[in-house]
């Protein structure tokens, strides 16, 4: 089962403290690369997995989605989504993606931010999603870089520039790492980009767009913190079509 952090009370709060949780997609920098790979909305049967506190699902709509599944883990997280506002067209739902049942040809798109390198088994999610999507439907996620997480520890150090600097650790050693981010003992799985990839792959998708994310310089203007993911690539963006 995948691990389910979020509903820790420590947490959850931290977590409600980002700028991603206070200002929505608008506080999410790589938020523009990810709409920019998404099909027109209008008409669309849209699944978000780890749809969080609902800002994709309600945006969707807002751009004229027939209708929106929003699927987590935790209940924190959805009963914070059904607060902020509900809509008929959207139906949130507890969910772990690692155990995803959903009905073959039903979505038109697949949607999820930052929420695969959780699962432990992403190859069966993603069968699962070509299933459930229709002929030609698309599949757009972000997830951590592979060099990102492999970069988390040992933390960083200082370069002969002085510049702070993260070496790689043990990129290629893939699988479950334990990283303390809001809360200690959070699990992600590492893999390499090849692997996330080839899975892609050989779930079915034809890849149409990789996006190896780092802050423009209007990014690094309006927000000086992400500065220091100039220096490795820090997420992950792909669009794929079944």
């Amino acid at each position: 089962m995948t691990q389910n952090i979020y509903d820790s009370p420590d947490f959850f709060a931290g977590y409600s403290q980002l700028p991603r949780s206070i200002e929505g997609l608008a506080g999410a920098p790589e938020w523009p690369a990810l709409r920019a790979l998404l099909p027109d909305l209008n008409g669309q049967k849209v699944v978000d997995l780890g749809c969080g506190y609902g800002w994709f699902c309600r945006w969707a709509v807002e751009q004229g989605a027939q209708s929106v599944l929003g699927l987590d883990v935790s209940l924190k997280m959805l009963e914070r989504a059904v607060a902020d506002g509900q809509d008929s067209r959207i139906d949130y739902r507890l969910a772990d993606l690692e155990q995803l049942e959903l009905p073959a040809a039903s979505f038109t798109l697949a949607y999820s931010s930052l929420a695969f390198h959780y699962i432990p088994n992403l190859g069966k999610l993603l069968n699962a999603l070509h299933d459930t999507l229709i002929p030609g439907g698309k599949l757009v996620f972000s997830i951590e870089h592979p060099i990102f997480m492999a970069s988390l520890h040992p933390d960083w150090i200082i370069n002969a520039e002085g510049r702070k600097s993260w070496p790689v650790d043990h990129y290629q050693n893939e699988g479950p790492r334990s990283t303390n981010w809001l809360s200690e003992g959070v699990i992600k799985h590492h893999r390499t980009l090849g692997t996330l990839l080839n899975l892609l792959i050989a779930s079915g998708f034809t890849l149409d767009h990789i996006n190896e994310w780092g802050p423009s310089t209007e990014d690094l203007a309006a927000r000086p913190a992400l500065e220091d993911e100039v220096h490795r690539p820090m997420m992950l963006i792909v669009a794929a079509s079944r």
